[in-house]
C-alpha cells in the first residue's frame, strides 16, 4: 500500500492441517470480540458455506491474521466476510496490506467491479478502518451491519 508499515512482509496463505491450531489461536483485543468472530468459528461456517474462501494473514513469516471471502461467481458478488489482525500485531498496517492484497485478488475473478463488506455501527468498531481504505457505504443494512463497498 505503499507507507512502509509492514506491507511488503505482508502475504495471504491457505490455512492447512499443519497451521489451523496456530491460527485458531489468533485473537483480537477483548474490545473487539463483539465485532469478530473467533477464527475457529469462521472455519465451521465455511464447512457449511461452499461460497466460503480463506486465507491465514502473514507477517514475516509469522501468522497474524485470518480473513474469508464469500465469493459467488454467478452473481457476481465478492464480500469480505472475515477479517482479524491479532492483537499483538495490530496497528502495524497488516489489515491494510491483507485488504490491499484481497482487493487484488478479487479483481481476478469474473465480473468483479467492486467488494463488498460489514460492520456493526458501534463505538471501537471497523468503520473507520474500511473507510479509510476507501469502502463507502452503500446506504444498506443487513442484519444491523452497514454495508459498503470498495470500487475496484
Amino acid at each position: 500500500m505503499g507507507d512502509g508499515v509492514g506491507d511488503a512482509a505482508v502475504e495471504l496463505r491457505e490455512v492447512t492441517g499443519g497451521t489451523v491450531r496456530a491460527i485458531c489461536r489468533l485473537e483480537v483485543d477483548p474490545a473487539q470480540t463483539g465485532f469478530v468472530a473467533p477464527n475457529a468459528v469462521s472455519f465451521a461456517e465455511a464447512l457449511f458455506e461452499p461460497k466460503a474462501w480463506y486465507r491465514a494473514i502473514y507477517a514475516a513469516g509469522e501468522p497474524v491474521g485470518f480473513a474469508m471471502l464469500s465469493i459467488d461467481t454467478a452473481a457476481p458478488e465478492y464480500y469480505l466476510w472475515r477479517l482479524m489482525i491479532d492483537r499483538r500485531f495490530q496497528r502495524r498496517g497488516h489489515g491494510r496490506a491483507a485488504v490491499a492484497l484481497i482487493a487484488d485478488y478479487v479483481r481476478t475473478l469474473p465480473g468483479a467491479t467492486q467488494l463488498l463488506v460489514s460492520w456493526v455501527p458501534a463505538e471501537g468498531g471497523p468503520e473507520p478502518f474500511y473507510t479509510g481504505l476507501g469502502f463507502v457505504p452503500t446506504g444498506e443494512v443487513h442484519e444491523g451491519e452497514v454495508v459498503a463497498r470498495l470500487e475496484l
